[in-house]
């Protein structure tokens, strides 16, 4: 995948091109690969949660990013990062429960927090932005 690296927001055209969006697309399908290995009864609970949180965060920061008043994108990038903290507690819980190894939890919370620093700098530059005016 293409990560393209950009000085301001003001140079991105697309979704597809802001690395927070990309971080968090991958680490989706990154979550949505672990749980096909779930047990079949956690299908409709953990599997089912843990799932609609991942898919969250890049939703929600489209949704930020295609906003066009400030105080929107950072609530859509804040509920996104809130998102991220909650499909963590899912991957500390499957680790608990046996589904998955220390490792893969490990890289899950690495790579969630890549995603959190990339989201917490979308907040600052809207918050910045929004003082230029």
């Amino acid at each position: 995948m293409l990560i393209v690296v950009f000085d301001t927001m003001a140079d991105l055209l697309t979704i597809f091109e802001l690395n927070a969006w990309q971080k968090a697309r991958l680490l989706r399908m990154q979550i949505s690969k672990i749980t096909k290995n779930f047990p079949k009864e956690e299908q409709y609970r953990l599997t089912d949660q843990i799932i609609r949180s991942s898919r969250s965060i890049p939703a929600n920061i489209a949704e930020g990013f295609g906003c066009y008043y400030y105080n929107a994108s950072i609530n859509y990038y804040r509920h996104a990062r809130g998102s991220l903290v909650e499909t963590i507690e899912y991957i500390s819980c499957a680790y608990d429960e046996g589904y998955v190894t220390k490792e893969v939890c490990a890289v899950c919370i690495r790579d969630s927090e890549e995603v959190k620093m990339l989201i917490n700098g979308l907040i600052r530059s809207q918050n910045h932005s929004k003082k230029k005016i």
